[in-house]
């Protein structure tokens, strides 16, 4: 069964983030928490990790803003 990747609200006020970079390319095997991309906010940057072992499938793109929730990313 497969985890989505959703962009996570990391403060209160959080409504969305931007991906800086992937960290693992599509395709690749994961582990559970391995760093797979980089969030920013308007206070912080801050690597996010796999829930999960898997290939990584991405969705969202490097650079584009996301509303928190936004689904970017599966581990299959």
């Amino acid at each position: 069964m497969a985890e989505e990747l959703r962009i996570p609200q990391l403060g209160v006020t959080m409504t969305e983030g931007v991906i800086g970079e992937w960290l693992a390319d599509d395709g690749a095997a994961v582990e559970a928490g391995q760093p797979l991309y980089v969030l920013a906010t308007d206070k912080t940057e801050t690597e996010i990790e796999a829930p999960a072992a898997g290939t990584l499938v991405i969705l969202g793109v490097p650079e584009e803003t996301y509303p928190v929730g936004t689904l970017v990313g599966r581990i299959e």
